[in-house]
């Protein structure tokens, strides 16, 4: 059973919020004979509150609380495994911009999420097969490119949750006897009462996004299986049980087809015509390698094949916002922060871009070039909190290096007595 705070708390919860952000902006313009009494009015505010909440939680208050639409579907979803967000927001309006969602994590693949967002909004406005699963995708192209975050971001605006995405790594069941571990093994076997590791999955959580990592590693047995849900929707594993698909979106990823990277074909980093025309070449490749490799049966089931190009230099300079953004987000524990140049991220960009691996090696990058800096110079108290970090590069080009330097926080009231905090602190 939960209950909900009374309006009047929830009121007290806003009053103590607006009053904190004039605070925030008073320190910010230095009035802080302002920020002083607001300081005072959000302890009073907050004083009130701890009174009224104790009270409530004594039942000596006459307010009466109710069950919200919100509660209700928290209820539902935790007594069901629907997602909250499926019952509580606007379903159209979300998926008119789902292309937008999923830009905040994957940057550039405009084809791809585009191809990915017609595919669900086919699925979600009731135009696709009942029985078959909401969608199926390969998703094909070089590695470091997006091909998995993608899957994570569509999980996370599906369902509400990046758990929602079930991964398996299709090398693991190459060979013949590891097939039985993806759907459980029959009776008489050992592992028999476990149950496989795809099927309990699905069954447990049925409103889930479900990635085939690298599904070309995969032994052919399992492909007949794979044939049975994309169609059906269904699958009986080895215990009888019918697990059912048609809430789950499948997705398969796979390099084929993109071995020229690694022979120095530059698919990356290349504008204009050129790079048109290694995209239109690759993607060629990709599906000449993926009618050889496949049945045509199993092709043929699969809603949409995807193939995801090289990132270009401008969209890798995106990746270090994105990454750099998480990194800030860990300072700010510390009542720090960090900031870039323009010249910065540009540097990380040169030596985090590999046309082989893609982006995966600018985490490594950052982590090298950045992060080891950071905490040396927090170690021996160069960087200390209530500072911004400020990162520049002396050069553009892998030549370059990055300097570090530290500027002060606006001080607070909430730290400072009144008289203390001067003009300029």
């Amino acid at each position: 059973r939960r209950l909900t705070a009374p309006p009047e708390l929830k009121e007290f919860d806003a009053r103590i919020e607006e009053t904190r952000k004039k605070k925030e902006e008073a320190i910010d313009g230095q009035d802080f004979e302002l920020a002083a009494s607001l300081r005072d009015e959000e302890q009073k505010l907050k004083s009130e509150r701890e009174e009224k909440e104790k009270a409530w939680r004594h039942g000596e208050s006459d307010a009466v609380t109710t069950v919200s639409e919100e509660v209700i579907a928290e209820v539902l979803a935790a007594s069901t495994g629907i997602p909250i967000v499926k019952l509580t927001e606007e379903e159209s309006s979300r998926l008119l911009h789902m292309e937008d969602e999923l830009h905040k994590r994957v940057i550039g693949q405009n084809e791809a999420i585009k191809a990915i967002s017609r595919a669900i909004r086919r699925t979600r406005a009731g135009l696709k097969d009942p029985k078959r699963p909401g969608g199926s995708f390969i998703f094909a192209g070089p590695t470091g490119v997006g091909k998995t975050e993608l899957a994570k971001a569509l999980a996370e605006f599906l369902f509400g949750d990046e758990d929602a995405l079930i991964t398996l790594d299709m090398s693991e069941f190459s060979e013949k006897h590891t097939v039985s571990r993806m759907f459980g093994s029959p009776p008489g076997y050992v592992g028999y009462e476990e149950g496989g590791q795809l099927t309990e999955k699905v069954r447990r959580k049925p409103f889930s996004v479900v990635l085939f990592d690298e599904v070309e590693k995969a032994h052919p047995d399992i492909f007949n299986s794979l044939l049975q849900i994309l169609e059906d929707g269904r699958l009986t594993d080895a215990q009888g049980r019918v697990v059912d698909f048609k809430n789950t979106v499948i997705i398969m990823t796979t390099n084929l087809g993109t071995r020229d990277i690694a022979k120095g074909v530059s698919l990356g980093f290349s504008g204009g015509n050129d790079g048109s025309s290694d995209y239109e070449r690759m993607k060629n490749k990709v599906t000449d390698e993926l009618k050889q490799h496949f049945r045509p049966e199993f092709l043929n089931r699969v809603d949409d094949t995807i193939v995801f190009p090289q990132l270009s230099q401008d969209e890798i300079v995106q990746i270090v916002d994105l990454m750099i953004a998480k990194l800030d987000d860990r300072l700010r524990d510390k009542d720090m922060g960090i900031e870039l140049t323009p010249a910065a991220k540009k540097l990380l960009a040169v030596k985090g871009y590999d046309p082989v691996l893609g982006a995966r090696p600018l985490r490594r990058a950052i982590q090298r070039e950045i992060e080891d800096a950071l905490s040396e110079k927090i170690l021996y108290g160069e960087l200390v909190p209530g500072q911004i970090v400020l990162v520049d590069a002396t050069a553009e080009d892998k030549s370059g290096e990055f300097t570090f330097s530290g500027a002060e926080k606006s001080r607070t009231p909430d730290t400072l007595p009144v008289e203390e905090a001067q003009p300029g602190a």
